[in-house]
């Protein structure tokens, strides 16, 4: 009877840690929002996968939280930890709108779900489209315009209109702005590498809601034909009830508008000559702008960055952006710096390292309640710091100053949208022109409170510009690698 006791008490024992540990979990906020999101944009049996991604996801993230000890001196003050820090993004936040053998479709949540102090950048989504070697997505149209960069990979996109078609060819660099509502469809005629383009939506209905509209037949996903009454369609098409339904009943569930071709369809659909030429030798409204084909803004052993504005490439005005592109070198990092008015949106097309912030705003309680309490006296600085990789999305506001740095495992590229940027300035904080070397010397004096010749030694010491030198790498006893 003893034993039997003890059985029991064990088993309830551990009920209750598992209900514990399953109410903790619950109460996250990275799990409520992601939650909300999928009940949010799905329905049915694609809200249970969502839902159950958001769980997995959440606690293989939670398993694989080590990175971020490797980057954090011992005993320092970290800053807002990854996991409560509302400016970044890593994969366990995307959610797939479509997902087949054959490509797929990610895109992280709405921001002010995320936190409200993303409000400001709510009208705009970032997605991330992938095609297999030898795929072509099939036609398509989005409920949002958008600019495309090719992060990797060779293809062909072509726009469909009502008066013509126009290709343009795709690879490592190029952009490509497409209007709400055209009809498009995507070729990746490479035989071994995939196809990835990276997406920075801006929405025209909902703001931050987006939605594909798929012209496709299939059941996984749906083309929006089979939506309208048989009547209606027989009517419009003046096709028969039946050979509608043989048509748009003919796609292999899975296969979706994701579709494998065979050698002659990719060739038919990407050997077309390309439209309008090459900027700036085109129509004003039409046409890709290859960002790794003009000389780089800054340059030296450390790193190069390539930027785009409306100047260079007029669709840009359209849409109020700015798109740069950093490769900073291994064991560097991009001088700390600020941009006047425009938010900056970063995703991580290759390498890792981090990134460091000065906030106003964050606590250690971001998710949803006002950060920032108005009329207190004094302001405190919060530092924000989170390890990047591959795929990572991170976002850093107007007016924050902001460092990234890449590890001494490689390169670390990141492409960046610049939101807001038409009367941007950028204002750098240390290197060769930096903004405390034009202050007058009684400035220097009253903001440091020390003679200006100690300040301008301190802030001209440094000989490079934009991309220096970065923190000393080194092994801590115990604690694997750090920062110095």
């Amino acid at each position: 009877m003893g034993m039997r006791r003890k059985l029991c008490f064990t088993l309830l024992l551990l009920s209750v840690l598992v209900l514990s540990a399953s109410l903790t979990l619950a109460n996250t906020p990275q799990l409520k929002s992601c939650r909300g999101q999928c009940k949010e944009e799905f329905k049915d049996r694609q809200k249970k996968q969502c839902l159950q991604k958001c769980e997995d996801d959440y606690r293989q993230n939670r398993r694989e939280n080590s990175y971020m000890n490797e980057i954090n001196e011992p005993g320092s003050d970290q800053g807002q930890e990854e996991d409560e820090n509302p400016y970044v993004f890593e994969s366990h936040h995307f959610l797939s709108k479509v997902k087949t053998d054959h490509g797929r479709i990610l895109s992280i949540p709405k921001f002010d779900r995320r936190s409200k102090l993303l409000r400001g950048i709510r009208r705009y989504r970032v997605a991330i489209l992938q095609l297999n070697p030898e795929t072509v997505f099939t036609p398509t149209h989005f409920d949002a315009s958008c600019i495309l960069f090719v992060s990797s990979g060779q293809g062909t996109i072509n726009e469909i209109h009502e008066d013509r078609r126009d290709s343009f060819k795709l690879e490592k660099g190029v952009l490509f702005r497409l209007r709400a509502g055209t009809t498009f469809s995507i070729v990746n005629h490479h035989q071994r590498e995939k196809l990835n383009i990276i997406q920075l939506l801006r929405t025209v209905n909902n703001e931050g809601q987006f939605e594909p509209f798929f012209l496709a037949a299939g059941s996984n996903p749906e083309s929006f034909f089979t939506t309208f009454s048989s009547e209606i369609l027989e009517a419009a098409l003046k096709t028969s009830k039946g050979e509608l339904q043989r048509l748009f009943s003919r796609r292999e569930q899975g296969q979706g508008v994701f579709v494998k071709a065979s050698k002659e369809q990719i060739r038919a659909l990407s050997d077309r000559e390309e439209s309008g030429g090459i900027w700036p030798f085109r129509s004003q409204s039409r046409g890709t702008f290859r960002l790794f084909k003009q000389h780089s803004t800054q340059s030296n052993n450390f790193g190069k960055l390539y930027e785009a504005d409306h100047d260079d490439y007029p669709p840009l005005e359209e849409e109020n952006l700015s798109v740069s592109y950093a490769n900073i070198s291994r064991n560097a990092m991009v001088s700390p710096y600020y941009n006047g008015e425009a938010t900056k949106i970063a995703v991580v097309t290759d390498g890792d390292g981090y990134f460091e912030m000065a906030c106003p705003h964050v606590s250690k309680s971001w998710d949803g309640e006002q950060q920032q309490q108005e009329g207190r006296s004094g302001v405190t600085y919060h530092k924000i710091r989170s390890a990047i990789k591959t795929g990572s999305v991170f976002i850093v506001p107007a007016g924050h100053p902001v460092v990234m740095v890449s590890s001494n495992r490689g390169n670390l590229e990141i492409v960046c949208f610049e939101v807001n940027a038409k009367h941007n300035v950028r204002y750098m904080l240390a290197g060769k022109k930096n903004l405390v070397k034009k202050m007058e010397g009684e400035e220097k004096e009253l903001t440091f409170d020390a003679k200006r010749e100690v300040v301008d030694q301190v802030f001209g010491n440094q000989d490079e510009e934009f991309f220096l030198q970065g923190p000393k790498w080194r092994q801590q006893p115990g604690r694997g690698r750090a920062y110095e």
